[in-house]
């Protein structure tokens, strides 16, 4: 039988993308005068920095290949933003690029198990970022997801690869005992990998990194994309364990993931300027009042995170598409059921306040004119429904 029989055995299949089943009620939403709001994904819609921009046209580094590890300027301009915003010091030869984060997030579970056969299970949060889970999927590995250190099994430890946390978590803002996550990670020999994305967007208290528990068996995951707006430049870092850092880059190289070198270069500028991170610190804050504010009058139960920008709400009655319809109708806001981040956050919808401040100040309009609480709109037959 060839591979295109169809009598062969199958092989993996990807699931559908998640934000891809939003299709229906962005069509319902997209039919409200002004159109629709996408608060779906957590795109940055601000400009970067005119430095940053300008550093991308001129560095010349678009002629050779770039460093896989990172520049010795990119590695060092990240080791001083570790110390100077959080206080860790970390040693720019344990500071690694990749491109983005998100590529890093899926390929670590197939290079650790590369390096320990062995073991073949990736602990992750039960509501959290889905790329952790497909991560360990891609890999072959078993996913298998946690709602405390405490409660993880015996048996799932000793298999495991690593640990994820997140923190500001995505979905739900979230901050997570990191010097527990590490200390959990040292007694049972299992590498914590802590993604900190959002970091610069703590908003109960300061920003918080593993590192600062020191580095022994942690790796830190850092991202432009946030804190900077550059998403679309695809650019970040990890740092920490200098054994594990080594060992990451080392096979990295080998597969040829290179930040391209203008890019590299932008983002020495980027994380050496904490202004424009303050600016964007407060324009989340003032989007993520605004709009919270608009859904608790319109009768939505919404608390305030303690980090990132989404806004993580329980649906009344527990049932999310229902409310992301509604929203939908009568906002013409599109959002994202909590079920796209695991069984676990079942009954929640997530709302990122990524969309520029006259379009929020739209939705909030809409929902201040809304014809009944969401409770009582009847819901039955309504487009985009719970197959979206």
């Amino acid at each position: 039988m060839t591979a295109t029989d169809p009598r062969a055995a199958p092989g993996f299949r990807p699931p559908p993308y998640p934000y891809d089943r939003l299709d229906d009620l962005r069509r319902v939403a997209a039919a409200l005068p002004g159109g629709a709001v996408d608060l779906s994904i957590g795109t940055p819609c601000d400009p970067p920095p005119p430095a940053v921009v300008r550093a991308l046209g001129i560095s010349g580094a678009e002629r050779g290949y770039p460093p896989s590890v990172g520049t010795a300027a990119l590695r060092e301009a990240a080791a001083r933003w570790l110390a100077r915003r959080f206080g860790a010091e970390v040693d720019p030869a344990h500071v690694a690029a990749c491109v983005g984060t998100k590529e890093l997030v899926a390929g670590v579970p197939h290079w650790l198990r590369l390096r320990t056969p062995s073991r073949d299970t990736v602990l992750y949060p039960a509501t959290s970022y889905p790329t952790y889970a497909m991560g360990a999927t891609l890999a072959g590995c078993r996913a298998v997801p946690y709602r405390s250190l405490d409660e993880i099994d015996a048996g799932d430890a000793a298999r495991a690869l690593c640990l994820w946390v997140n923190s500001p978590a995505n979905p739900t803002g979230e901050l997570a005992d990191l010097a527990a996550a590490a200390a959990w990670g040292r007694d049972h020999g299992v590498p914590v990998l802590s993604d900190e994305c959002y970091i610069e967007f703590t908003w109960q208290g300061p920003g918080r990194t593993i590192l600062a528990e020191g580095t022994e068996g942690v790796l830190a995951v850092h991202s432009l994309s946030k804190r900077s707006n550059l998403a679309g430049a695809r650019v970040g870092f990890y740092a920490g364990d200098p054994e594990l850092v080594r060992y990451l880059s080392e096979v990295r190289k080998h597969a040829g993931f290179m930040v391209p070198g203008p890019v590299q270069a932008a983002a020495v500028v980027a994380l050496d300027d904490d202004e424009h991170v303050e600016l964007q610190r407060e324009r989340y804050r003032r989007r993520l009042d605004l709009l919270r504010a608009a859904l608790v009058e319109a009768g939505v139960e919404c608390p305030a995170p303690a980090g990132t920008f989404y806004l993580w709400v329980p649906a009344p009655g527990g049932d999310a598409w229902a409310l992301a319809r509604w929203l939908a109708r009568t906002a013409g806001a599109v959002v994202s059921p909590g079920e796209f981040y695991g069984e676990a956050g079942a009954g929640h919808v997530r709302i990122a306040v990524v969309q520029p401040d006259d379009q929020l100040a739209l939705v909030a309009q809409r929902l201040a004119a809304a014809p009944a609480p969401v409770g009582d709109v009847p819901d039955a037959g309504a487009p985009g429904g719970g197959t979206a």
